[in-house]
């Protein structure tokens, strides 16, 4: 169903939360919650949304930062996705992407630049000097130099 929410009120993410159809011309800066289907045409910025489909007759004009987007239509502008982008045929997207994961299906076509940022994982690195034959640093040294480090 179409804008369903759960219990609690809030949008649920695996159904189509806004509809753009077919014949609908739309311009400004769009924000939304959950699944957005764009079926029409859209000039602007779209920001702070879910998940952006774009479908076969849809027409993008447009700076676009969302969670993940999938293109099956027409994409011109800058976008940035934080989990992923997929373009799948007869999808076009004219611009530079910037996403952990991209997918380019066959007979799908991307102009321009891409940047796989990497996800940030939270990792401890160890840094540790060891006492070499002759090395005047004493043993209080070494234990001031891991605990500078966050060690």
């Amino acid at each position: 169903m179409i804008g369903t929410k759960d219990q609690k009120g809030t949008p649920r993410v695996d159904e189509v939360n806004a509809f753009l159809g077919k014949g609908t011309t739309f311009e400004g800066k769009m924000t939304f919650e959950g699944m957005f289907r764009l079926d029409g045409k859209f000039n602007g910025e779209i920001f702070a949304g879910d998940s952006l489909i774009v479908g076969e007759t849809g027409q993008v004009n447009a700076q676009i930062n969302v969670k993940s987007l999938v293109v099956n239509g027409y994409v011109s502008g800058n976008i940035e996705a934080k989990t992923r982008v997929e373009i799948y045929p007869p999808g076009k997207v004219i611009g530079d992407i910037k996403t952990p994961t991209l997918v380019i299906s066959e007979g799908a076509v991307f102009e321009g630049n891409c940047q796989m940022q990497k996800i940030d994982t939270k990792r401890e690195e160890k840094v540790s000097l060891l006492k070499m034959k002759g090395d005047e640093r004493g043993e209080s040294e070494l234990k001031e130099v891991e605990k500078e480090s966050g060690s």
